[in-house]
């Protein structure tokens, strides 16, 4: 499978928890109760999930490979790539702060606005990657390329994330599916 593809498989995972929490956000808008489990979960997952184990396999391997096959990191692509994933660990860290209080008054509506705000930053991120960036990468790299990136890949599932963790969020995901989705 090209990196990319992986990329975009960690995409449909992501997507999942991402539904997950904008239904839970309906659902407190709709003054019903939502465990503040699911939002302490839901921070875990990104951050640990989405930005350590997915956006540094971007970051710091095929954002860097792409930049020395000539392209930009300081405009284009990239660097709004990069401007989001920073916009985004900005939202998940109001998530996980605010998961920790109650979910009632002026918390409530500041973690439905982060949260929300978090589902929109990277819907739309997910779109743009799938279908702009790594179509561009995927034309720029060499097969070379592709096979050192999918060891870096796999180096990061094994030294950064270790064993049994998608394993773990998969079925965090599918809990709180089968409960709000």
């Amino acid at each position: 499978m090209q990196p990319t593809e992986e990329l975009k498989h960690e995409h449909r995972v992501i997507e999942r928890m991402l539904g997950v929490v904008s239904k839970a956000c309906d659902r407190l808008e709709e003054g019903k109760e939502v465990d503040p489990a699911l939002f302490v979960g839901a921070a875990d997952f990104f951050k640990n999930f989405a930005d350590k184990c997915h956006h540094s396999k971007e970051e710091k391997l095929l954002f860097a490979r792409l930049q020395e096959r000539g392209m930009s990191g300081e405009a284009g692509p990239i660097a709004v790539m990069l401007h989001e994933h920073e916009d985004g660990r900005a939202h998940v860290r109001k998530i996980a702060e605010l998961s920790e209080k109650k979910l009632t008054g002026k918390a409530k509506d500041e973690l439905i606005e982060h949260a929300r705000g978090y589902v929109d930053l990277l819907s739309q991120h997910i779109q743009k990657e799938d279908n702009i960036l790594y179509p561009m990468g995927d034309q720029i790299l060499t097969e070379q390329d592709q096979e050192e990136l999918e060891k870096g890949f796999e180096d990061v599932e094994e030294k950064i994330m270790g064993p049994g963790v998608h394993e773990k969020y998969h079925k965090m995901i599918e809990k709180w599916e089968s409960r709000y989705g």
